[in-house]
């Protein structure tokens, strides 16, 4: 079924960013070829004000009358970490309770904040022939977790197939995400890859907020994408992207022994890259469990920020490691494993929380 001229196919969005917007990569893999755009792309190019991604995060502080002065400093590393003990959150640990590293040497913690800041983020849903049974309780789950988050979040609706859609813009809006579910059409295969990079560019270019996350829900292995797991890690990376939360609906008879290893391993490693954690639900009832505490985990999470001991100027992927330590409590640090530095100087000021 053709879709209707006012939903934007991303598959242009995500040729023109992946090639256009990263000349580090091309510099680093000569011999990629050009991607064609994706069949049924009916959409211009997203782009910045000077044509380029804009993916470096920054420190996130309330301003005066509830507003948020986001601003961008790519000499500053910013980090969001989740910190467990056993299965909960820590909530009290203080900026002397870390220690950070880049390359195994020690850096200098510069900002440090444990506040529930507001978050963008990407909701981007299987909608391969596979999903038709699951799509309606997904859909309740993945407005329960919207339900769950900061009322200042903003979120997108992306559903993939073989192609990926925006289903709804960048919205606060409960209902209106709503209608971006349930547009769903059950066919084709699935390209995973290529929708997560395609929503990373989104985030990097469209996003308000400082703090960003991709929640991706998916019942296969990846089987139609233009990019492998390794390049798209490697390009959420280069944008220093979002925290991807993975819930992989891999029970049931549709797949293999070793489709299901494939698909879950995929997730795992997609999600450990960035700062997130896979779930596996046995059964769809497990799905708005899940949903809540991901909801949880994002409210909760720490905000340290530090400039590197090396300079922005020395290219390649820097390893990034955190420790946490609270007397004899054993804790377990989750956040992204490095990052690429990006030599650009950008600093935009948000308006009035909406």
């Amino acid at each position: 079924m053709p879709r209707p001229p006012s939903r934007l196919s991303i598959g242009v969005l995500f040729v023109a960013l992946l090639w256009a917007a990263a000349p580090m990569m091309r510099a680093q893999q000569p011999q990629q070829p050009q991607q064609p755009a994706w069949p049924g792309a009916d959409a211009d190019p997203v782009r910045s004000p000077d044509g380029e991604a804009t993916g470096q995060p920054g420190g996130e502080i309330q301003g005066q009358g509830g507003g948020y002065v986001l601003e961008q400093d790519v000499e500053e590393v910013v980090l969001n970490v989740t910190v467990l003990e056993g299965n909960k959150n820590v909530p009290d640990l203080k900026k002397e309770n870390f220690r950070v590293f880049e390359d195994h040497v020690e850096q200098r913690i510069q900002s440090f904040q444990h506040a529930d800041v507001p978050v963008s983020m990407g909701i981007v849903v299987d909608n391969s022939g596979s999903m038709m049974r699951k799509r309606p309780a997904v859909n309740k789950s993945a407005l329960d977790l919207v339900l769950a988050s900061n009322p200042d979040d903003e979120a997108f609706i992306v559903n993939f197939a073989d192609e990926a859609f925006i289903d709804q813009d960048f919205t606060s809006d409960v209902n209106q995400l709503r209608e971006g579910l349930s547009h769903i059409d059950a066919h084709g295969g699935t390209a995973l890859y290529d929708a997560v990079v395609a929503s990373a560019d989104k985030l990097a270019i469209d996003a308000k907020r400082g703090k960003q996350v991709i929640i991706l829900i998916t019942d296969g292995e990846d089987n139609a994408s233009q990019l492998n797991l390794e390049q798209a890690i490697r390009r959420v990376q280069q944008l220093s992207g979002p925290v991807i939360y993975s819930i992989g609906l891999l029970f049931g008879d549709e797949m293999s022994r070793t489709e299901i290893h494939h698909a879950q391993r995929a997730l795992e490693i997609l999600s450990a890259e960035t700062g997130g954690v896979a779930y596996f639900p046995k059964s769809m009832e497990e799905v708005d469990q899940i949903a809540a505490e991901v909801a949880r985990d994002i409210r909760n999470q720490y905000t340290i920020g530090y400039h590197s001991t090396k300079p922005s100027s020395v290219p390649g992927f820097r390893v990034i490691g955190v420790e946490a330590r609270s007397g004899l409590r054993k804790l377990t640090v989750r956040t992204r494993t490095g990052y690429y530095p990006v030599p650009a100087h950008r600093k935009k000021t948000m308006g009035a929380a909406e």
